[in-house]
């Protein structure tokens, strides 16, 4: 019914005013008495089979919600009602921010692809931590930490270092978050000297605590073999426990639209289909070349079960979807995990799908 009905009628709206929508109306069923419970039992797929055991935390099954969506932690609850194991809230900054001028999200619908150039718009660290005190159940939520944009580079670990501290007691895992390109400086951060100074100074605050949080790097999927090689360097150096391989990309593989409709759009990272291959490349490149040293969560162009089985048979421990869900609808994470869990009650492991 979503594909045929609900995503025809959705996409004739700008995709910004379509997603507000979808908040709304997630957010009127999280207050509707018992819509929440009965949402759980028609979405989800719960079974042990499912459940992971990944740097000390227990998911209950391998399929989240990619940052961006949730950006402000406000249907968090409703999206693990959906049939979703982990949700990763953000980007959140320090300072609340308006993020980029609109228009700033386009739909490009012939290649199952966005492009966004949204800069980090987000309601800022005090109103993540209101929202995230209101959590109800045990589900796992991550936060996805960045710098705000006025910040300038050389203090960027500052606004690190305040988001770490802010979301500690109310996340179960980090994510640092130097890869997004709709930050003009932010790339920078990249730099393999800039990133470990971040990095380090979130693992002195975190080995200070009674008891530490999962930190991984989110990486972009643009960077070369020499570049993955320094993100496996600096997994080992900085003791950090994981890498979201990947983000959006500033390539342009796009070949339903011309060349005038692309440029017309602008900057921005792509994101869906045309980032699928790269993104399971990125992720098969970090699990061999590492001899699999540390969990990778997969991200990038995940539409289908076939999609997710692809991701897990490179080396992906867990995956996450967002434009995925956008184009496919509400069933996808119960498609996803009703697969994976058919694949094994039929004796097959993930690696003979």
């Amino acid at each position: 019914m979503y594909k045929s009905l609900l995503r025809p009628v959705f996409f004739l709206f700008n995709p910004e005013t379509i997603h507000h929508w979808v908040m709304g109306i997630l957010k009127i069923i999280g207050k509707i008495p018992g819509k929440r419970l009965a949402l759980k039992w028609f979405f989800t797929v719960k079974d042990k089979r499912l459940e992971k055991e990944l740097f000390g935390i227990r998911f209950p099954n391998p399929v989240g919600v990619a940052a961006g969506f949730d950006k402000n932690a406000e249907v968090f609850e409703e999206l693990s009602a959906l049939g979703f194991g982990f949700v990763e809230i953000g980007t959140v900054t320090p300072k609340a921010q308006p993020g980029n001028p609109k228009p700033r999200l386009f739909r490009l619908s012939k290649d199952h692809a966005l492009i966004n150039r949204m800069g980090f718009n987000n309601n800022g660290l005090e109103q993540a931590v209101r929202q995230l005190k209101k959590r109800k159940s045990k589900m796992i939520i991550g936060g996805n930490i960045g710098k705000n944009t006025l910040t300038p580079n050389a203090i960027a670990y500052q606004d690190y270092e305040e988001n770490f501290k802010g979301l500690f007691n109310y996340v179960d895992y980090f994510v640092v978050n130097v890869s997004c390109p709709n930050i003009s400086d932010l790339k920078e951060l990249q730099d393999q000297d800039a990133l470990m100074e971040i990095l380090n100074k979130l693992q002195a605050i975190n080995n200070s605590k009674p008891k530490r949080k999962p930190v991984l790097l989110k990486i972009s999927p643009d960077l070369n073999d020499k570049q993955l090689d320094e993100v496996i360097d600096i997994v080992r150096l900085t003791k950090i426990d994981g890498v979201v391989a990947t983000n959006t990309s500033i390539k342009r593989n796009l070949p339903g639209y011309g060349s005038e409709v692309v440029a017309a759009i602008g900057n921005g990272g792509l994101s869906g289909s045309p980032v699928r291959d790269r993104s399971t490349e990125v992720i098969r490149y970090l699990a061999t070349k590492s001899n699999k040293a540390f969990p990778i969560i997969g991200v990038g162009g995940i539409f289908t079960a076939s999609d997710a089985l692809e991701k897990l048979d490179a080396g992906a421990d867990l995956i996450q979807v967002y434009t995925g869900f956008i184009y496919e609808g509400p069933f996808i994470a119960k498609n996803i995990n009703q697969t994976i869990l058919n694949r094994m009650k039929s004796g097959s492991s993930l690696k003979q799908v």
